[in-house]
């Protein structure tokens, strides 16, 4: 009779493990997978890049731009170019064009990939719109830059080295501001002129 409680303990030991084990892998997998796509390029998750390449290529390239709003954000969001031709390693810069249309600041984050995937291990972004968040005012209007560059790399890669047309795709999404940010937004704390 002794053995059915020690096997009883044993087996709630054993599923609390379990949980525990489940739960930490469910916290860490979002990191984790945020981390895999920007090492490989996953699902088209760009490069981040320090400054423009040192290696440039004869060979031409396609990229195209598309832009997307969600749904009841009150923005216009469009690439100011529909594509660019560029030689392979050649430094490029792209505007897009967001306004507020409503009678409130607004505050958005852009999330961004690029098409074919197999592209994003070799599409870098030196300066980018993306990194941070924009606030519009209302009615405001703004060019956004985005300075990019697609890797002399992408010619020798098994998978990736046949594309010759990207699609550079921008996604903003309707964001609450940070909190400095939103304390500038606050009515009483606008800047002084002197």
């Amino acid at each position: 009779m002794t053995a059915k409680p020690r096997s009883n303990a044993r087996t709630v030991g054993l599923l609390v493990g379990v949980v525990v084990l489940m739960g930490a892998l469910s916290w860490a997998a979002v990191p984790f997978y945020s981390w895999f796509c920007k090492v490989t390029g996953f699902g088209g998750t760009t490069n981040v890049a320090e400054s423009a390449s040192d290696r440039v290529l004869d060979e031409k390239i396609r990229v195209r731009f598309d832009s997307n709003v969600d749904p009841g954000m009150g923005w216009t969001f469009r690439p100011l170019q529909r594509e660019m031709d560029l030689r392979i390693g050649e430094n490029a810069i792209a505007f897009y064009e967001a306004v507020n249309n409503t009678d409130q600041p607004i505050t958005g984050t852009a999330s961004y990939n690029v098409a074919p995937d197999a592209a994003g291990y070799f599409f870098n972004k030196i300066e980018c719109f993306c990194f941070t968040e924009q606030t519009l005012q209302p009615g405001e209007r703004v060019e956004m830059p985005v300075s990019f560059y697609v890797d002399a790399d992408l010619v020798t890669d098994r998978d990736a080295g046949r594309i010759r047309d990207i699609t550079l795709s921008y996604t903003f999404h309707r964001s609450e501001p940070s909190a400095p940010r939103q304390a500038a937004l606050e009515p009483g704390n606008e800047p002084t002129v002197n």
